[in-house]
């Protein structure tokens, strides 16, 4: 086969990711990526929250446009800025084995040394401590265990983050685990998040190959790397954000994680942006049904109450 065209964001980390897929392509018998870097409208609106200019799917539309305009052959992203219904012709191809999923706090280099305990990051940041984060997701579930701390948009890259932080913008960032193990920051992180705390974004901490549906060749190339066990987490994950009205802004966490070899379990969580109230669900069943896992999930969350907070 040809040199394959591989479509990505220039950051570090979308790089990164690119760059592993391409050699794990390779590594399984198929053919060399040519890495091409195409800038999106969410790499171009830095300073404004994602919520108030189109959410996540910006870091994904251009790449998208010009998989469907054959320009590329392939794209790499980050699942959980992936739209939850993908553009007619267009397919996730493959999917990465997940690493960390959770969220994490960091604090400003020199503050402390080592890990420390969500209770005592509390005490840290105080009750009126600035929070770096963006998320409507993040601040609905963070903002009752730091009564009176005001949440501060941030964006731009890990390394633009982490510079602010450092700078005295924010007293405490709040950034997915992935990125900065990704990246070799793993050391930053202060406090891993617990999931009965602070929940995940649908798709967090896994890298998915998007792909033209008709391209047999390009579709066969990567279904060699494809990870069954993620892939069947992923599918459920995204069948809840379909269940709950697909917008890539809601205060929406879900995660799927495995109960043994042939079981998925998906707790979920859409709580009020403003710390007044969440709704929780969850559900076994087997990985064969992760669509059907996704979808009776996210009907326990609106009969709960969830589309209530979500017209709010």
């Amino acid at each position: 086969m040809k040199i394959l065209r591989l479509g990505t964001r220039g950051s570090q980390l979308a790089l990164y990711q690119a760059r592993l897929v391409a050699k794990k392509i390779k590594s399984a018998g198929g053919p060399d990526c040519q890495i091409v870097i195409i800038r999106t409208s969410g790499d171009q609106l830095q300073e404004r929250p994602l919520s108030e200019v189109g959410g996540k799917g910006l870091f994904v539309k251009e790449i998208e446009d010009a998989l469907l305009r054959a320009d590329i052959d392939l794209a790499v992203h980050s699942s959980k800025d992936m739209s939850a219904v993908l553009p007619d012709g267009l397919d996730i191809g493959a999917v990465l084995r997940r690493v960390d999923p959770a969220d994490v706090a960091v604090l400003p280099a020199g503050k402390h040394k080592g890990r420390i305990t969500i209770e005592a990051l509390a005490k840290t940041v105080g009750r009126s401590g600035r929070i770096g984060t963006g998320s409507a997701r993040r601040i609905a579930q963070l903002a009752p265990l730091f009564p009176g701390a005001v949440f501060h948009n941030v964006r731009g890259n890990v390394e633009t983050r982490l510079r602010k932080l450092d700078a005295g913008e924010y007293d405490v960032l709040v950034l997915a685990a992935a990125g900065l193990h990704r990246l070799g920051y793993g050391s930053r992180i202060s406090t891993r998040l617990p999931v009965k705390s602070c929940i995940p974004s649908p798709g967090q901490g896994i890298i998915a190959v998007e792909v033209r549906r008709n391209d047999k060749g390009v579709r066969n190339a990567v279904r060699r790397i494809n990870d069954a066990d993620t892939a069947a987490a992923l599918q459920a994950e995204r069948a809840l954000v379909v269940a709950l009205g697909g917008g890539c802004q809601m205060p929406l966490g879900g995660l799927a994680t495995h109960v043994g070899t042939a079981a998925l379990k998906l707790q979920a969580v859409v709580a009020s942006p403003e710390g007044h109230g969440a709704v929780r669900a969850w559900k076994v069943l087997p990985k064969t049904q992760a669509a059907r896992l996704g979808r009776d999930v996210g009907t326990a969350l609106l009969a709960a109450g969830a589309a209530d907070i979500l017209r709010a």
